[in-house]
């Protein structure tokens, strides 16, 4: 009986690992043709912003271009609120298939010191590729007394919380870019909050605020129009697009280190997306940004063409990510230090 026992557990033992091995074979052909048989169906992108923005315009303008390299429909929608959280806790929940992508801007970096969300790119996504990088500008009202930055930073020192900054939330290129000068002149503004870059630059236009730091693009058809002066331009050299607008580093040295930095777009997927879809999708998105048109598209924005992919965007977003938390921790913008999630400073890189 205890040997007819033995020889029954010892079949069972047999099959099952014979079942296993043959499972585990299966899942080995399965990683493999991944790439072959993708998109097996419509590929969602999830736009973090509302439609009309920048990211909105380079990502519609993007998708069909990348439909011709997959071979496969891509479905955009945009889901908006929360700086992008909602969209972005959204894709992360999907299967990590590459079906489902996230067409974002640089907000994400910032979610865990701000406390909007426990979400961010380096930990929780895979960057398939960086567009193009933005820049800001620090821009007055035309018929401001202010002529230069040198003159906002001069009175912000002197008057400590009387100098009305406008910006458009937590996380925003204006929020981030005044902590900037907060943290290295040792200024103090008066931020007044407004929904949106679009209200902001109208109430610039009403006098409702004394400054604030817009996209160099969105800012340039005030400026065009004589409505706003523009002073600085928030990089290390000037740009084609604000060729008269002296950079930050021309008056302040010192900002040096944080450069290049700035808004991006850029596409994303789950971080346990299968390295071969990863690669597919790498592959169509580099050959698609090739485009003339989308290169028009970019120009017209004032976005800087990027174009990359791998371990290079995946340094360029930390790098991003470094120097925008700690900016805005060292202005004591921050809920949470940039210590609790293994931030280093950027010059500590």
């Amino acid at each position: 009986m205890i040997k007819k026992n033995i020889k029954i557990l010892s079949l069972f033992v047999a099959v099952m690992l014979t079942a296993f091995l043959t499972a585990c074979g299966n899942s080995n052909s399965s990683s493999e043709t991944d790439a072959s048989s993708y998109p097996e169906k419509d590929i969602d992108g999830v736009i973090i912003w509302g439609e009309g923005g920048a990211t909105d315009n380079i990502s519609r303008t993007l998708a069909p271009l990348v439909e011709e390299e997959l071979g496969g429909s891509l479905v955009m929608q945009n889901k908006e609120g929360a700086s992008g959280a909602i969209a972005t806790q959204y894709v992360y929940d999907q299967p990590a298939d590459g079906h489902t992508l996230l067409f974002g801007a640089e907000n994400p970096n910032l979610y865990q010191v701000l406390d909007i969300s426990e979400r961010d790119y380096m930990n929780d996504f895979t960057p398939i590729s960086i567009f193009g990088q933005n820049f800001g500008g620090l821009v007055v009202h035309e018929d401001s007394e202010f002529e230069t930055i040198e003159d906002v930073i001069d009175f912000a020192k002197e008057n400590p919380g009387e100098l009305n900054m406008g910006y458009s939330g937590e996380g925003s290129l204006p929020h981030v870019a005044s902590a900037m000068l907060e943290a290295e002149l040792d200024t103090e503004f008066n931020y007044v909050p407004y929904d949106g870059d679009g209200p902001l630059a109208t109430a610039l236009l009403g006098k409702e605020i004394d400054a604030t730091v817009l996209s160099v693009s969105a800012a340039q058809e005030y400026v065009d129009a004589g409505d706003f002066r523009m002073l600085s331009v928030i990089n290390d050299e000037a740009l084609e697009t604000a060729a008269d607008v002296p950079p930050i580093t021309e008056s302040y040295p010192a900002f040096e280190k944080y450069f290049p930095w700035g808004p991006f777009q850029g596409v994303f997927v789950h971080k346990d997306t299968p390295d071969s879809i990863v690669t597919k999708l790498t592959d169509a998105f580099e050959t698609a940004q090739e485009n003339e048109d989308f290169q028009n598209t970019l120009e017209s924005l004032g976005v800087v063409p990027l174009n990359i992919n791998g371990e290079e965007a995946v340094e360029y977003v930390d790098k991003n990510r470094s120097t925008s938390t700690w900016l805005l921790h060292d202005a004591g913008a921050a809920e949470t230090s940039p210590e609790e999630f293994d931030i280093p400073r950027v010059d500590e890189d």
